[in-house]
């Protein structure tokens, strides 16, 4: 499985304008509501749903990093994007440090083998220092997805 299976080209952001945790989560959120992958009525209810996760622990892994996901019925597949915050964003991370890149993941609520697949290609995928360099790097949309699209372990250039 490679993150282009399941990120949406037309939600990455490469910019992200918030500075907050709740600014992050709305504006990413948005994206894939704007790209189309859900109505405009459940944008605000998958925001409170991946905040409400967010209380239960920071999905701020450490080195730059948050995963926010959640399962939602607005959805009917597995989508995800991806959105750089170059200067850091507070995210209460696991390490206290702030986070550049955002992987965000929303499924349906009776497909948790895809989530969990996709959560564990995340996490795979940001192990790997090579990836995660090149996505700080990266500028625009098709530089982000040029590298999503590679096969795992193909980042080292």
């Amino acid at each position: 499985m490679r993150m282009s299976d399941f990120v949406v080209r037309d939600a990455i952001v490469p910019r992200l304008t918030a500075t907050t945790k709740d600014g992050i989560v709305r504006e990413i959120v948005n994206s894939l509501q704007a790209a189309g992958y859900f109505q405009a009525s459940e944008a605000e209810n998958i925001v409170r749903a991946i905040l409400k996760r967010e209380q239960l622990g920071s999905t701020g892994i450490g080195r730059g990093i948050a995963i926010p996901h959640t399962k939602h019925p607005g959805v009917d597949r597995l989508v995800g994007t991806v959105a750089l915050a170059p200067a850091g964003v507070n995210f209460d991370s696991i390490d206290g440090e702030p986070v550049q890149v955002f992987v965000l993941l929303v499924s349906p609520q009776d497909r948790p083998g895809d989530h969990l697949r996709a959560l564990e290609n995340v996490v795979r995928s940001m192990r790997e220092d090579s990836f995660v360099k090149s996505l700080r790097e990266a500028q625009t949309t098709d530089e982000i997805w040029k590298l999503l699209d590679e096969p795992p372990g193909g980042w080292d250039r």
